[in-house]
C-alpha cells in the first residue's frame, strides 16, 4: 500500500508540471506578445501573397510581349468580338435620343365645330389648358389653317374661289404623359368637351418605332451574349495550349505542394491581359470608325434638314468596354484552366 501511495504521489508532479508547461503555451498565445506574434506572421502572409500576385501579373505580360504576333492576333480576334455589339449599344444610345425626341412631338389635333365665335374659341382654349394632363396648347385659326394648306399644296388661285373656308379651326395638344395610353384617354376625354367636333391622334408610326427600337434591344443583347461567349472560347483555347506547354511545369510544382489556386494565378493574369488588350484595341477600332463615318452622316442628316452626329463611347462607355473585356478574359482563362487541371495529375 505504501508503494502505491508513494508511485501515485510521484505521478502527481509530472501531471502538475505538464499542465503548468501547457497553460504556460495557452497563456503565450494569450499574451500581447502571442498577439503580436501572431499579426507579424499574418502579415507577412499578406505581403508574401501580394507579392505573389505582383510577380504573376508582370511575368504573365512578359510572356505576352514575348510572342507578339500571337498575341496580337489573340487579341485582334477578342476586338472583332467586342466592335458590333459595342456598335449596336451605340445605335441604341442614339435611338433613345431620338425616342425622347418622338415624345416631345408627340401631339393631338382637337378640330372645333365649324361656326365657333371668338369667345367661344377662347373659352375651349382655356377649358383645354386647365386639364393637368395637357403641357401646352397652340390655336390654329381656319384662315390661318387655309393659308398653310395653300402654301403646301400651291393651289392658291383655286382655293381662292371657294365661297367660304371649309377647313375648321384646330388646336394642337402637347400631352404631359406622351404614353399611348395615357393620350388615348385624354383623346377620349377631349372628344367629349362641347364645341370640340373630333380628336386626332396618330400614334401607329410612334409605336412601329419603339417597336423597332425594342427589337434592336433584344437584338443588341443577344449579339452581345453569343459574341461574348466568342470572346471567352478565344481566351479559353489560348490559355488551353499555354497550359499544355507548361504541362511539365504544372506537374513539378505540385509534387511540391502548390495548390491549384497557385498554379491557375498566372493565367488569369494572361487571360486579363488579352482582354484588356482586345478591349483597348476595339476601342480604337470604334474611335476611327466613328471619325471616319462622320462627315457622311452628317452630310446625310444635313441634306434632311437634320443635325446629327454619331454617338461615341465617352469616359463611361470606354470604362465598360474595357472592363468588360477584361472580365471576360479572365473568365475564360479560369474556366479553361480549372477545367485543365482537373485532368493534370503529378507522375
Amino acid at each position: 500500500m505504501s508503494a502505491r501511495h508513494s508511485r501515485k504521489g510521484a505521478a502527481t508532479p509530472r501531471g502538475a508540471s505538464a499542465a503548468a508547461r501547457t497553460g504556460g503555451r495557452q497563456e503565450a498565445s494569450t499574451s500581447p506578445r502571442g498577439a503580436r506574434q501572431q499579426t507579424v506572421r499574418a502579415q507577412g502572409q499578406w505581403q508574401a501573397w501580394l507579392r505573389h500576385h505582383r510577380a504573376m501579373c508582370v511575368d504573365s505580360l512578359r510572356r505576352l510581349v514575348r510572342q507578339p504576333v500571337g498575341s496580337l492576333l489573340t487579341m485582334l480576334a477578342i476586338a472583332i468580338a467586342l466592335v458590333l455589339p459595342s456598335a449596336l449599344w451605340l445605335s441604341l444610345d442614339s435611338a433613345k435620343l431620338v425616342d425622347a425626341e418622338l415624345d416631345a412631338s408627340a401631339t393631338l389635333t382637337a378640330y372645333l365645330d365649324k361656326g365657333v365665335s371668338e369667345s367661344e374659341t377662347g373659352r375651349i382654349l382655356e377649358a383645354l389648358e386647365a386639364q393637368s394632363e395637357v403641357a401646352a396648347t397652340e390655336l390654329i385659326t381656319a384662315e390661318q389653317g387655309m393659308a398653310e394648306f395653300q402654301q403646301s399644296l400651291g393651289l392658291d388661285d383655286a382655293l381662292a374661289r371657294l365661297d367660304e373656308n371649309p377647313l375648321p379651326a384646330a388646336v394642337v395638344i402637347s400631352p404631359t404623359t406622351p404614353s399611348p395610353e395615357a393620350m388615348a384617354a385624354l383623346s377620349e376625354r377631349l372628344s367629349a368637351m362641347s364645341g370640340v367636333a373630333e380628336v386626332r391622334l396618330d400614334l401607329a408610326w410612334i409605336e412601329r418605332l419603339r417597336q423597332l427600337a425594342e427589337l434592336g434591344r433584344r437584338l443588341t443583347l443577344a449579339l452581345g451574349v453569343l459574341f461574348g461567349l466568342g470572346v471567352l472560347l478565344v481566351v479559353g483555347n489560348t490559355i488551353r495550349l499555354a497550359v499544355e506547354n507548361r504541362r511539365k511545369e504544372i506537374e513539378v510544382v505540385t509534387l511540391i505542394g502548390a495548390t491549384h489556386a497557385f498554379v491557375r494565378r498566372p493565367f488569369l493574369y494572361s487571360g486579363a491581359w488579352y482582354g484588356l488588350g482586345g478591349g483597348l484595341l476595339a476601342w480604337g477600332l470604334l474611335t476611327l470608325g466613328s471619325d471616319w463615318l462622320a462627315a457622311p452622316v452628317a452630310s446625310l442628316a444635313a441634306s434632311y434638314g437634320a443635325h446629327y452626329q454619331l454617338p461615341t463611347l465617352g469616359l463611361v462607355g470606354s470604362t465598360t468596354l474595357l472592363t468588360c473585356s477584361t472580365l471576360l478574359g479572365w473568365l475564360g482563362a479560369w474556366i479553361a484552366v480549372s477545367r485543365h487541371l482537373a485532368g493534370i495529375k503529378p507522375r
